[in-house]
């Protein structure tokens, strides 16, 4: 029997303030994504640029397991062999229901435990830029550890 092998993709959206063109901007504050809303996206962008022969290569094993709307990191789970389709489909996506957003693929990895791992990491890196940009000392203790513990936890509770 042989193993279906992946490729984990570990995808940073950030968001663009600036509205799509013809759309005012709004007061008040947008509702957070979901994994499903950032699975049609990437699905029409791989369908826009690849065809539907691209989508047939991708579309049955790609899925998003793992999605923060706090820190809009995500962990895409697709084929090992058309995975730079996906990876080509995540770099074109420029919207995601109709909001902006510049996606940045951080890892790529063969298995579910070294993106988990590649996620913490780009987790506290984040949180040393901001407490770099802050001038805090270095024993501060802040909201910043009680998120990375609980980040932490939910990403290792990912299974494949």
């Amino acid at each position: 029997m042989v193993r279906f092998k992946n490729r984990w993709l570990l995808v940073e959206l950030l968001p663009v303030p600036a509205p799509l063109p013809g759309r005012a901007p709004t007061g008040q504050p947008q509702e957070g994504l979901t994994s499903k809303q950032i699975w049609a996206a990437l699905k029409q962008s791989i369908i826009t640029h690849f065809g539907d022969t691209g989508w047939g290569a991708v579309g049955s094993s790609l899925t998003i397991k793992y999605f923060s709307p706090r820190t809009n990191l995500c962990i895409i789970r697709v084929a090992r062999e058309p995975h730079k389709i996906a990876w080509a489909g995540v770099a074109l996506m420029t919207a995601i229901d109709g909001r902006r957003y510049v996606p940045h693929v951080v890892h790529v990895s063969g298995t579910i435990k070294q993106a988990q791992l590649a996620a913490i990491r780009h987790n506290r890196e984040i949180v040393a830029r901001y407490r770099a940009r802050a001038k805090l000392p270095a024993g501060y203790q802040d909201s910043y550890e009680e998120y990375l513990q609980t980040s932490a936890q939910e990403i290792e509770a990912l299974q494949d």
